[in-house]
């Protein structure tokens, strides 16, 4: 994983250039943010397709998932959170609810997302990947850049931190 890129610092140096998500999240895992390359799905109280696109290499990218801010069920668990882990993926951005909270805080890895829910969800496949999504008064799409910490979430067209 990369270091994680201070989006105070981002906003100080590249205004101009990124997008503020307009919400507060609850940030889960060891990792306290993330960066990279975004990818899209729109899904509601159902998890398949979110777990099929996190079983692919996510090298360099991120997952944007925009779940309709429902916190009746939970889109991602420790299981879920754990492929996304292993198979590469920077990070989790999830407008919705995560649960298996207490072992995705054990992993060496960062989802951020609305709150909690115990009950699982659905198993359909309903949904739709690399679709433009809006939440937070910004528009996420496949290729675009995120940035995650903390103090929030920043969306660019590119990349726009130094790279080494």
């Amino acid at each position: 994983m990369t270091d994680i890129i201070k989006t105070a610092d981002l906003v100080d140096s590249n205004d101009a250039e990124v997008r503020f998500c307009e919400m507060q999240w609850k940030s889960y895992g060891r990792r306290k943010g993330f960066h990279g390359e975004i990818v899209t799905l729109k899904t509601f109280e159902d998890n398949r397709l979110l777990r099929a696109t996190l079983e692919e290499n996510g090298t360099g990218k991120v997952l944007v998932v925009d779940g309709a801010g429902s916190l009746r069920c939970a889109l991602v668990g420790d299981q879920i959170a754990a492929l996304g882990q292993a198979n590469g993926w920077q990070g989790l951005l999830i407008n919705g609810a995560i649960r298996d909270s207490a072992d995705i805080d054990a992993m060496d890895f960062c989802v951020m997302a609305l709150g909690q829910a115990p009950k699982k969800s659905g198993k359909t496949g309903h949904g739709a990947r690399d679709v433009p999504l809006v939440f937070g008064n910004v528009e996420f799409r496949t290729g675009a850049y995120l940035y995650a910490d903390a103090d929030g979430v920043l969306v660019a067209d590119g990349p726009v931190h130094p790279v080494d």
